[in-house]
């Protein structure tokens, strides 16, 4: 079977200072530009059989400049929505919430452009991410490649284990990297966690 490839998006400002950056739609900073770049080593020799891609610019921007041609945007790979949380940091929410886990807790309804997820609800939009990039794998027509946001992918992650999604807070993620999932004996496991080439 073929290998399902995840990228992080390069920084953002957002990212930089540690907003929660849902559907907010932030562009990519320099050094989020020059992570972007610094993926196309990898990818140039590599024809992945299909590349998806969060609809928000900073995934699309960070696939085009790592060389990932093709892309089909998925909206099923965009970010969590963070709700009433949206734009703020942990410190700032800890200061109100001192025992609150994004993994556990979720976030509070913000407007009509940011209701909120939970856990779980994230872990269905992964299942079905999973399920589309599944039947190119299980042909074996080529590698997957996902150009998404942290939080989605440690979800998708725990969901590709067999993990329930909240398993996620396993995985730290850092931005402008990729990531490795494949199989060893006909069983999910991690192949390669936050590289940079």
């Amino acid at each position: 079977m073929s290998d399902l490839l995840l990228v992080r998006h390069g920084e953002t400002a957002w990212s930089a200072t540690g907003r929660h950056t849902g559907r907010t739609d932030v562009p990519l900073t320099a050094r989020g530009v020059e992570e972007a770049i610094s993926l196309f080593p990898y990818f140039r020799d590599r024809s992945p059989a299909l590349v998806l891609t969060s609809p928000l610019r900073r995934a699309a921007a960070t696939a085009e400049l790592a060389g990932l041609t093709g892309a089909v945007t998925d909206p099923d790979l965009y970010e969590w929505d963070y709700g009433g949380y949206e734009g703020i940091t942990t410190p700032e929410i800890l200061r109100g919430r001192p025992d609150w886990s994004l993994w556990t807790d979720g976030v509070p309804p913000g407007d009509e452009d940011h209701p909120g997820e939970n856990a779980a609800q994230v872990g269905a939009r992964a299942d079905r991410v999973l399920a589309r990039a599944g039947e190119v794998l299980r042909a074996d027509r080529g590698n997957v490649v996902l150009v998404a946001h942290a939080h989605l992918l440690r979800v998708l992650t725990a969901r590709y284990l067999g993990l329930p999604p909240e398993a996620g807070r396993l995985f730290l993620l850092r931005t402008g990297t990729f990531s490795m999932l494949s199989t060893e004996h006909g069983l999910p496991v991690v192949a390669g966690w936050n590289t940079r080439p």
